[in-house]
């Protein structure tokens, strides 16, 4: 690609959705600053719960058609959040969906958790030295909550992102490309509690309330190193979460996933800084994933 913005960001997903929940007004807000933000879900998301009766045709266990449904949900959602450049690894369907952890599909032909990583990565790398992000966002090792396919994009995206700068491998995908800068998604435990306060104060009418430790990627504050305040695209992320309808249930600041039990909509997002150099005094967390990279600051 030619005549990119001077600063490119990389986010890697699991299934559509994700990416809305963990990162929507992070990704609305760098958009609209004219960044150039690419996504990458590893999955369709075929084996996704179904929320609305009237789907539940689509899911793997009666017509499987889900992944194809939820690729046109996440275009709908990349639209709300003014995201242009958002690609499948490998392209759409290239890797299934593996289901909960422990569950048969871990282990079916083509399901990602089954892929040796480098296979995987391979795709990605591509990706990379295509764009040059100088910032990538994806999990943690636990893949935030223990899902298989979100702990093999974690590896995946890490792994990527130490071959895109190996000069000896695949060549033919382009010159090698050394990321600045990889963040993991987090929210800070006093976020949480403070979310799911305003959440019980609120009524919201949910059959029940998740438990903060439900919630992916929750930490001890302090290992928390950036913040985006993403308030004034708050509207974006709503409606990109209103987009995954078959997945996601939004009752005003609070969601749902099948479990029906309700959740805070975080609009400010959180991030830790696991690879490169901080762009923020010791103690004091970033409030630019870009920051102190040259020529890409906001």
């Amino acid at each position: 690609m030619t005549d990119l913005p001077d600063r490119r960001l990389l986010l890697v997903h699991a299934h559509p959705d994700d990416e809305s929940i963990n990162n929507g007004a992070t990704m609305a807000a760098y958009a609209a600053d004219g960044a150039h933000v690419t996504l990458v879900t590893c999955t369709l998301g075929e084996e996704g719960e179904i929320i609305p009766p009237g789907l539940a045709h689509l899911a793997a266990d009666r017509e499987d058609v889900l992944g194809a449904h939820r690729a046109g949900e996440l275009a709908d959602a990349m639209r709300e959040l003014g995201v242009t450049d958002h690609r499948f690894l490998g392209g759409p369907g290239r890797f299934r969906d593996s289901g909960m952890m422990g569950a048969p599909q871990n282990h079916r032909e083509g399901a990602f958790w089954n892929t040796p990583v480098d296979e995987a990565a391979a795709h990605l790398v591509e990706v990379i030295r295509t764009v040059r992000p100088q910032v990538l966002v994806t999990y943690d090792t636990h893949g935030g909550y223990g899902h298989p396919d979100h702990i093999q994009a974690h590896r995946v995206a890490m792994r990527a992102a130490e071959l895109a700068d190996e000069p000896a491998f695949r060549p033919e995908c382009g010159a090698p490309h050394r990321i600045a800068k990889i963040y993991w998604n987090r929210v800070p435990r006093s976020a949480a509690d403070e979310g799911f306060a305003r959440l019980r104060a609120a009524g919201a009418g949910f059959p029940g309330i998740a438990d903060v430790g439900d919630v992916p990627g929750v930490v001890d504050d302090t290992l928390v190193t950036a913040e985006i305040d993403g308030a004034a695209h708050a509207a974006a992320k709503t409606a990109a979460m209103r987009a995954h309808a078959s997945q996601i249930a939004v009752e005003g600041p609070f969601f749902a996933l099948s479990n029906d039990l309700g959740q805070p909509l975080f609009t400010r997002e959180y991030y830790q800084l696991v690879r490169g150099t901080p762009g923020a005094p010791d103690g004091e967390r970033e409030t630019d994933l870009f920051a102190g990279i040259a020529g890409a600051a906001l």
